[in-house]
């Protein structure tokens, strides 16, 4: 799956500007997952849960930046807990809304409060009707 979130000019020396600009080990120690499923059995929502998760603490991430963009690729295969989770979800996948929060962990005072980088909602998800693109050289 692929989301897009767009902001507007980053505020110099902000966290969300330290973040685009830093190093992979500074990002990794950063982005943040909020996960909700307000509707799902009760075992997918407790397989879930709500806590938040250092993504680049749990599975591997790899970052682009281009001149005026910052790629996060997510590899969800990359973790055992996370496959366990994700074979859990798919059996029920159409039942389920999902809810996402990305965002930059603050650690100081000054950090805080956290923002958000964008969210999305997964409603009802057909994976038999995914399609593969094919990318021209």
């Amino acid at each position: 799956m692929v989301f897009y979130f767009v902001s507007k000019k980053l505020i110099p020396n902000s966290l969300l500007q330290r973040f685009v600009d830093g190093d992979d080990e500074f990002r990794n120690s950063r982005f943040k997952l909020i996960p909700s499923v307000p509707k799902g059995s009760w075992i997918v929502r407790q397989s879930v849960g709500s806590t938040p998760c250092l993504l680049g603490k749990a599975v591997d991430i790899t970052y682009i930046r281009g001149a005026n963009y910052l790629e996060i690729d997510v590899d969800i295969g990359s973790s055992t807990v996370a496959n366990g989770v994700l074979g859990l979800v798919c059996g029920v996948i159409t039942t389920l809304v999902v809810d996402m929060a990305f965002l930059v962990q603050g650690h100081t005072y000054e950090e805080l409060p956290e923002r958000l980088i964008g969210a999305v909602r997964m409603s009802h998800i057909e994976l038999s009707s995914a399609v593969v693109p094919v990318l021209e050289d």
